[in-house]
């Protein structure tokens, strides 16, 4: 079974968290979508954000989103993992941003090596040297963007937070 929630929230710079768990207090994996269904509405989601377990191989943590309307969106993508204030965070992220068929856009391993500057400019880079981040301007137009979360080693697992970031 799944679940939905359909509300009207406010906005002007508030936050809210949406919190996944399986009924019976199970584990596995869970896909939490956030839509804007009133596109009259001048509204735009400022930042989107899930944290989860990056294991091994092809277990890993994704997100993703779409750009609408014709103007392309300039992102900060963030791989957190070291300064998160918790047991068991994953000690080395990497990042890959890609389109929506899996074409590999963009892709870093500690955000100091690549775009330092870029990440420095937007005022919200990662706190750790070993987190990752990327800046891109993602076309719009519906296109369908996805962050993929690993850690440095395919051995490497631990708990990491993506964000997403959108620019002015």
């Amino acid at each position: 079974m799944e679940s939905a929630i359909v509300v009207t929230l406010p906005a002007n710079g508030a936050s809210y968290t949406v919190v996944l768990r399986d009924a019976g207090n199970n584990t596995g994996i869970g896909l939490v979508e956030v839509y804007d269904l009133d596109s009259s509405a001048d509204s735009q989601l400022a930042n989107i954000s899930t944290r989860g377990l990056v294991q091994t191989g092809d277990d890993v943590l994704i997100a993703g989103t779409i750009i609408l309307g014709n103007a392309p969106q300039r992102v900060l993508v963030r791989a957190i993992g070291p300064s998160l204030p918790l047991t068991g965070a994953l000690a080395d992220p990497t990042l890959e941003l890609r389109d929506g068929n899996g074409g590999l856009i963009a892709a870093n391993d500690n955000w100091r090596s690549t775009q330092e500057a870029e990440i420095l400019a937007t005022l919200i880079p990662p706190a750790n040297a070993f987190e990752s981040a990327i800046v891109a301007t993602l076309p719009a137009n519906g296109a369908s963007y996805t962050f993929v979360v690993r850690g440095v080693t395919n051995n490497t697992t631990g708990i990491a937070v993506v964000e997403v970031y959108a620019l002015q």
